[in-house]
């Protein structure tokens, strides 16, 4: 390792599975897993395919299994999946938080991530607990069961971005503009590969739930994670939370290299808004300043932590919410619920005329407060794709909480500055440490874990087991889509699409729903096919039935100019080829209804081949085959699943040792 290391080379060379390996941006690296996060609308297929590996129990130092998005229980499908995912936690060694008691990315930061931990979520946002100094990355369901059964958790090697914070953020500037500043310079496609790592004077100012939001919505720009320092802010977070031992100071060394470096002036940011429909249209709130909105969200995984419910609740604490507009409160958890309680926010927000929600994901993935179409809804979530609200025409903005808040008293986005007469925030209550372990369960002895029975009603099918790759691929184009399609157009949010995503089969049914009802039905009825794809495909949320849904489809390949990282990651571990166009323009005359015809497909992947030559009825084209030798291997076996049975890929030890200064 450089003697100018950077703190994530530091936080991967200390957990390397293989101590020769050099860290070089794009090489396969397999590094040591210390804790999983787990969440139930990933989690079932997470569960169904761990059950798969064969193995006795999990074998890294921690996994927890949270319910925080499947709970509505319109029937009884998600009580079947909760009572399914408490008796494989319990089975397995997982701890367990039921539902109500938290978001998941909130409990973790408050009572498991530590400094020098490396975390894989079967969720996008579990980035979140990179404010705590750990490398903390989202990835899909598979690979997740893969590394909790002991197997370690294989990347390409991240390209590090320093990112120097110099300053203080003014009134009414928020973290959150922080990290739309990020998403306004480099959109959803300039972080892919990358880690967003933060230095500089200004990041002692910011607080660990600012620096959350920040790591939260950092994979909005396709980034692998980002990491703060493990500093004096960090020491009083866990201190707070009863978990002082836990602290380590972790910072990159003096004049660590990056491959490359930006700076940002707390001082000189303004409040942002990101305009409907993508996280990375981002302006100043001055741009749209006065444009009527009827709702009005604040929570969700990012920007549900005590000091945000207090920032809205001191803004309205005189005031009123604008007649006509609903105003909607999430905690992040049960022990930020029990502390706006005690200390006055919750009455404050009561008395504005604020909807008080429990504290689970609810309006962000479309779970209810669907808003009116074609009218704009303010939130502080971190997207805003189209349809994800529930309501497929909706106009979705996303703020910080000042904004939110300012905009909420006068009916139209405003910028909080212009308010400026806000009472100081409430003084926060200590928070009740002994809340989570009142109800999140503990994992018992494997012998009496053997007793357990795991339950599994009639929404639970475990996924199917793909075919080997044909030699020669031979299928229809079933459909041409654009840039930036998200993993939700292929297994949508809401109520009663994910209710079925413990079942594939059901879940199909929903694919590309919103770009083209009858798509289900074609790709059933061509029986073998093809995507087509413009830039970016698969952003946005980590769920592998984005891919498990066009496998049961019988969809073996996608052709686009380029993928979100996890979604490319989770094709390939269920068997489905993502290639690309080597030539651009070639995209420009594909249609929908074509054939693809691929010769020696499985030849070219274990020759290494870089291109394929193909034909599009009958037109010549080119394929590139950018694949890791990993990832070969993967395909080539069929999937993860048949390379881990197959022992191609060794279990490692863990947990690692901790990096240190």
């Amino acid at each position: 390792m450089s003697p100018c290391a950077s703190l994530t080379h530091k936080l991967l060379q200390a957990h390397l599975a293989d101590n020769t390996t050099t860290l070089e941006p794009g090489q396969d690296i397999t590094v040591g897993v210390d804790q999983i996060l787990i969440e139930d609308a990933t989690g079932t297929m997470t569960g169904m395919q761990f059950e798969m590996l064969g193995v006795e129990e999990i074998a890294v130092p921690l996994a927890v299994m949270y319910v925080d998005h499947n709970v509505l229980q319109i029937d009884d499908k998600n009580m079947q999946d909760h009572r399914y995912l408490r008796s494989f936690s319990g089975r397995y060694g997982v701890r367990f938080s039921p539902p109500g008691h938290g978001i998941s990315h909130y409990i973790h930061i408050e009572r498991f991530a530590r400094p020098g931990a490396l975390i894989v979520g079967a969720d996008s946002h579990t980035t979140t607990s990179g404010a705590l100094g750990a490398f903390a990355t989202g990835a899909g369901g598979l690979e997740v069961a893969v590394a909790m059964a002991g197997f370690g958790f294989e990347l390409p090697c991240p390209r590090v971005i320093g990112v120097e914070l110099t300053g203080r953020l003014g009134f009414a500037v928020e973290p959150k503009d922080v990290v739309l500043e990020l998403l306004r310079r480099y959109g959803v496609r300039g972080g892919v590969g990358a880690v967003f790592e933060f230095y500089g004077d200004g990041v002692a100012s910011l607080s660990i739930t600012g620096r959350a939001t920040i790591c939260n919505m950092v994979v909005e720009t396709g980034a692998t994670t980002a990491v703060f320092p493990s500093d004096e802010q960090t020491r009083a977070w866990l201190a707070a939370q009863g978990r002082e031992d836990d602290f380590v100071v972790l910072v990159a060394d003096p004049g660590a290299a990056y491959d490359e470096q930006i700076h940002i002036d707390l001082d000189a940011l303004e409040p942002l808004v990101a305009v409907p429909q993508s996280p990375g249209n981002v302006v100043p709130v001055s741009e749209v300043a006065g444009t009527e909105i009827v709702q009005v969200c604040v929570g969700s995984s990012v920007n549900s932590s005590y000091e945000d419910l207090a920032t809205v609740a001191a803004a309205l604490r005189h005031d009123t919410v604008k007649p006509g507009v609903q105003l909607t409160v999430t905690p992040g958890s049960r022990q930020i619920l029990d502390t706006i309680a005690r200390s006055g926010v919750y009455q404050d927000l009561l008395d504005a005329g604020a909807r008080m929600l429990e504290p689970i994901c609810g309006p962000c993935v479309g779970i209810g407060q669907a808003p009116v179409k074609d009218q704009p809804s303010l939130r502080t979530f971190n997207r805003n794709f189209p349809g994800r609200s529930g309501t497929a025409e909706d106009r979705v903005y996303l703020c910080s909480p000042s904004t939110a808040a300012a905009s909420a008293i006068t009916g139209a986005i405003t910028d909080p500055r212009t308010l400026v007469d806000w009472p100081a925030l409430r003084a926060a209550e200590p928070p009740n440490i002994g809340l989570h372990d009142r109800h999140i369960t503990a994992a018992h002895p494997l012998e009496q874990r053997r007793e357990i029975e795991v339950e599994r009603g009639d929404n639970l099918v475990p996924p199917t087991l793909p075919d080997p790759l044909p030699e020669d691929l031979d299928a229809e184009i079933l459909i041409v889509v654009g840039d930036d399609i998200s993993t939700g157009d292929m297994a949508p949010d809401g109520a009663i699409a994910m209710s079925v995503w413990s079942n594939i089969a059901e879940c199909a049914r929903f694919m590309f729903r919103r770009l083209d009802p009858d798509f289900h039905d074609r790709a059933l009825g061509a029986g073998r096919g093809v995507i087509v794809a413009g830039h970016n495909y698969g952003q946005g949320s980590s769920r592998e039935h984005a891919a498990l849904a066009p496998l049961h489809l019988g969809v073996r390949a996608v052709i686009a100019h380029s993928y979100a990282r996890i979604h490319r990651r989770n094709l390939i571990a269920v068997g489905i080829v993502p290639l690309l166009f080597s030539d651009p323009d070639t995209r420009n005359d594909v249609r929908q209804g074509q054939r693809l015809h691929v010769n020696g497909l499985v030849k070219a992947l274990a020759d290494r081949a870089d291109t394929i030559p193909a034909e599009i009825d009958g037109q010549s084209v080119k394929l590139a085959l950018q694949l890791t030798a990993g990832e070969r291997d993967v395909l080539l076996a069929g999937g993860l699943i048949p390379h881990i049975r197959a022992g191609r890929r060794a279990a490692i030890i863990t947990p690692r040792k901790r990096p240190g200064n």
